[in-house]
């Protein structure tokens, strides 16, 4: 895999974040978890249940050596997500988020779950818009 970076971004490759000082590609020959400066999420940018469920996979991928408390907080949000959710299409979109997140398929986890945003988004809109008519 072929990845271009700018002058000044950073890639966190394995739990290590390296910063390039000029534009740059590099290729990555093996099988490696990653993740470019843009997809990284910042912890007060997870606003909502799924956003705090990317973060949480998010941590699992930046460091890949000490998963054990990321691991168990990942059980326990999706668990109450699970629990909580009524829509089919996010049940089912969570079942393969969990899926990906077993076989420590982190980066497409954190891709399923980016789909999930616009779901949940509605979700919360029509929540709004019931306890308003309320």
């Amino acid at each position: 895999m072929k990845i271009s970076l700018r002058a000044g971004e950073h890639i966190y490759i394995n739990g290590a974040v390296l910063r390039v000082d000029r534009k740059v590609s590099v290729e990555l020959v093996n099988d490696v978890m990653f993740l470019l400066e843009g997809q990284v999420m910042q912890a007060s940018d997870a606003t909502t249940a799924m956003r705090q469920l990317y973060f949480i996979v998010q941590l699992m991928l930046m460091n890949p050596t000490d998963i054990r408390d990321a691991a168990a907080l990942y059980a326990q949000h999706h668990a109450a997500l699970v629990a909580v959710c009524e829509s089919r299409e996010m049940l089912e979109g969570l079942a393969a988020v969990d899926e990906l997140v077993e076989t420590t398929r982190y980066f497409e986890a954190l891709k399923r779950i980016r789909a999930l945003f616009p779901v949940e988004q509605a979700i919360l809109a029509s929540i709004a818009t019931d306890t308003e008519a309320a």
